[in-house]
């Protein structure tokens, strides 16, 4: 089960609202928020009402009251725990990166890598020996992770992490992992990405399908 484009959507929403507030803005309109996001403003109305955020018809909608739901659709008001699977580049940076604009938000609790020179106890991210992974994801009760691995390995640690009772994966190893439906994935690879982007930089975004 991958992650919902509207979802996506969303979280530019309230990427863009969070800025609006700083600049003073209290209401705002979906022609406004949708050029801010790159859509159109029939779409903002649209993935609002998917999920029942309302607005007026005069006088737009309310940046606070907005933020507020969508807080509560990203359950933002619940702490959420992370972890991360592998400390190689893209976990490390993955684990220093901090979430949001206005409010300084790690979800990463723990990382775990094969290497016992990258182990570090007492981190403010502790880096633990993967042995000891099902054990913390079983009483903290962990329910998503981050890969990043190499490929070869991946699927391996997907399919371990899964038969502990992670529900959800964020992908960064550069291979497509198989995942039973329930399982929500969303597979990232750099590479593909900028290349995509280059595709449609001398193609033009009419012939990749972007939005």
């Amino acid at each position: 089960m991958i992650v919902k484009n509207s979802i996506k959507r969303l979280l530019q929403y309230q990427m863009c609202l969070v800025r609006l507030r700083e600049l003073g803005f209290e209401k705002v309109y979906s022609y406004v928020l949708g050029r801010e996001a790159g859509v159109t403003a029939e779409q903002v109305r649209k993935d609002f009402s998917e999920f029942e955020i309302r607005g007026k018809r005069k006088g737009g909608y309310n940046i606070d009251e907005t933020l507020d739901k969508l807080h509560e659709i990203f359950r933002k008001n619940v702490m959420q725990e992370v972890i991360l699977v592998g400390m190689g580049n893209i976990g490390t940076a993955l684990s220093r990166y901090e979430c949001g604009f206005t409010e300084k938000r790690k979800y990463i609790v723990a990382a775990f890598d094969i290497d016992p020179s990258k182990l570090k106890r007492n981190a403010d991210i502790p880096v633990l020996p993967v042995e000891e992974m099902e054990d913390y994801i079983r009483e903290k009760e962990i329910t998503v992770a981050i890969i990043a691995v190499p490929a070869i390995s991946a699927q391996d640690v997907c399919n371990k992490l899964i038969d502990c009772g992670i529900r959800g994966i964020m992908n960064f190893a550069p291979i497509i992992l198989k995942t039973p439906p329930h399982i929500v994935i969303d597979n990232i690879n750099l590479c593909n990405a900028l290349e995509g982007v280059i595709y449609c930089s001398w193609y033009g975004k009419d012939s990749c399908g972007c939005e």
